[in-house]
């Protein structure tokens, strides 16, 4: 059984890439998507697995929790539909996590002044400090994350994750506007 992939190591991450090709060749497959898309979401696990472990996990918070945590010390009390997009999950999802934080007295509810099915969330006193106190922790943490970088590859890094993810973005809007119009 193959470890490479989940591998630290830069050099068996390229062993399973030509591992994979070796298997799959002869496929009409885009080797290089294929590897930008594993690369990025390899990275993507091992930032959260390290921040998880290293920073989150003597709060007790998820890394989820904690992006809920951060959307509202910046941005103030939303709705809970409105946080769900902005974390990357589902409102059930962010149902499961708003009961966590109630509990830890994190955050507080708000209900709608017209409507009793819609909800908004803030943080409470508490969850204001715990943010405060956390976050530059955090912060030194995606420092010592990205510090194998130079300031221009992190950049460079950030502004070509953005064009993929505006790009998905695009191609979303695009098909819902072409379902929409059938």
């Amino acid at each position: 059984m193959s470890r490479r992939l989940s591998s630290p190591a830069p050099h068996d991450n390229l062993l399973a890439e030509r591992d994979i090709r070796a298997r799959l060749e002869g496929r009409p497959f885009d080797f290089r998507a294929m590897s930008a898309v594993s690369n990025i979401y390899r990275a993507g696990t091992a930032v959260r697995n390290h921040m998880e472990r290293s920073v989150l996990a003597e709060y007790d918070l998820s890394w989820v929790a904690f992006t809920v945590l951060w959307i509202l010390w910046i941005w103030g009390a939303q709705e809970t539909g409105h946080v769900a997009e902005e974390a990357g999950v589902t409102k059930g999802t962010l149902t499961g996590v708003m009961k966590t934080l109630v509990a830890m007295n994190l955050i507080k509810r708000l209900p709608h002044k017209d409507d009793r099915r819609r909800v908004s969330i803030d943080l409470t006193a508490k969850g204001e400090k715990l943010i405060s106190k956390l976050f530059p922790l955090f912060n030194s943490h995606e420092t010592v994350v990205t510090s194998i970088l130079t300031p221009a590859e992190q950049d460079e890094l950030a502004r070509l994750l953005r064009k993929v993810t505006h790009s998905l973005v695009e191609s979303e809007i695009s098909s819902e506007s072409t379902r929409n119009s059938l």
